[in-house]
């Protein structure tokens, strides 16, 4: 149990003397990087998604570039 209680006790201090936490402003700075980028790379999985007609679909209009040559 000592054993635990000191695992706890290393922790505690760790997370609060030890560890550098980032400023508000970089917290937001960061933030605002990593939405951009998850929009960056759904709008270009869309895109790919969309061109090559990747859908469930069998009835749409828009089969991609992939039905169009398969139409051919």
């Amino acid at each position: 149990m000592s054993k635990v209680k000191e695992y706890f006790s290393e922790t505690v201090t760790e997370m609060v003397h030890r560890v550098t936490w980032p400023t508000w402003k970089e917290l937001q700075s960061n933030t605002i990087i990593v939405v951009v980028a998850s929009v960056l790379i759904a709008l270009t999985i869309f895109a790919m998604d969309f061109a090559f007609g990747i859908t469930g679909d069998n009835d749409s209009f828009w089969k991609g570039l992939l039905g169009f040559i398969y139409k051919m």
